[in-house]
């Protein structure tokens, strides 16, 4: 397949989205697992012009937020630690939506009322063009992967640095200015391609951690294993089977595992069944015996027990608790 040219951002994005599903239809790749998993809502983002002075408040959410500068200059400041000055071209990512402002200056934010009602003057011309966006995850079992970020994931603009996810944000902010056909698909397809290369370029700056699942996604055997236990979940998983994946012996896989991921293979292994079942009990209307194949359990007395032991309520309840 041979990519056309980057000036002309339709067909670049054709070629890139076909790219990009490609890769997850032939492989299973755990970082995009997660994401799937967690999902509980489509994103959204747009594109914010503002002039001087500016400022706002973003209050907590249950989602993970980024922002973008395009033009410009602006501060982020988090509710609890040091301003970020950021410039054109910086991402940041906020996997906790943690509460912050955002400003031309630390002092206009101060300087915002604290009621939401109350005018300020107004601005002049924009001199500070960004995009900013929010992803809906699930708290509840949100993914160890994800608890192992920083509160604030800054990537600066680098040249040379990050091409796919420059691209990224340049179709995506075509997207958004322009009302064609197709655009309420393209632009969640996008956010999603953004934020897998936000993650893909925190964890490749971090890849020589010394353990969690920063190495563990850049540790060979490792993250063979853990393909193979999110590629067949339903599978019954021996860790003399998973051993064999990764290429090691039973007992230094075993060690090898539960010192990067913090836990056993096979704990770990069930704990990621039950969060997938409890995906399937919210987001579907899938038979709880049917749920409990797809978690491996071919009793489904066995599963009930396990689910009620993970989340405190049996499949049932817990379905009509969520979809209440």
């Amino acid at each position: 397949m041979v990519a056309p040219h980057r000036k002309d951002p339709c067909r670049y994005f054709q070629y890139v989205l076909r790219s990009f599903f490609c890769v997850i239809v032939s492989t299973v790749d755990v970082l995009s697992d997660v994401i799937t998993t967690m999902r509980t809502g489509a994103p959204h983002a747009a594109r914010v012009d503002r002039g001087v002075p500016f400022g706002r408040r973003f209050p907590p959410s249950d989602g993970a937020g980024f922002h973008v500068v395009l033009q410009g200059t602006a501060w982020l400041i988090p509710a609890h630690g040091d301003p970020v000055a950021l410039g054109p071209g910086d991402v940041v990512f906020l996997p906790r939506g943690i509460a912050h402002g955002l400003a031309d200056t630390p002092a206009s934010l101060a300087d915002l009322p604290s009621d939401p009602d109350e005018t300020r003057p107004p601005e002049s011309a924009p001199v500070t063009v960004m995009l900013c966006g929010a992803y809906l995850l699930d708290r509840a079992r949100a993914h160890p992967l994800m608890d192992e970020l920083p509160d604030v994931v800054r990537l600066p603009a680098r040249v040379g640095r990050r091409s796919e996810l420059r691209t990224a944000l340049d179709l995506l902010v075509c997207e958004l200015e322009s009302l064609r056909p197709g655009r309420d698909a393209m632009v969640p397809a996008l956010l999603d391609v953004l934020l897998l290369h936000i993650l893909r370029a925190w964890f490749d700056e971090h890849k020589d951690t010394p353990t969690g699942w920063t190495a563990a996604l850049h540790d060979p055997p490792v993250a063979a294993a853990l393909r193979a236990m999110h590629g067949e979940p339903e599978r019954q998983w021996s860790v003399e089977e998973l051993a064999g994946r990764a290429g090691l012996s039973r007992a230094a896989f075993a060690r090898r595992f539960t010192a990067l991921i913090g836990r056993p293979p096979l704990t770990y292994l069930t704990w990621w069944r039950m969060t997938i079942a409890a995906r399937l009990l919210r987001t579907s209307d899938m038979p709880v015996h049917m749920v409990a194949g797809k978690a491996g359990y071919t009793s489904e007395y066995a599963f009930a027990h396990a689910f009620k032991r993970a989340y405190g309520l049996p499949p049932g309840a817990y379905r009509r608790q969520a979809t209440a």
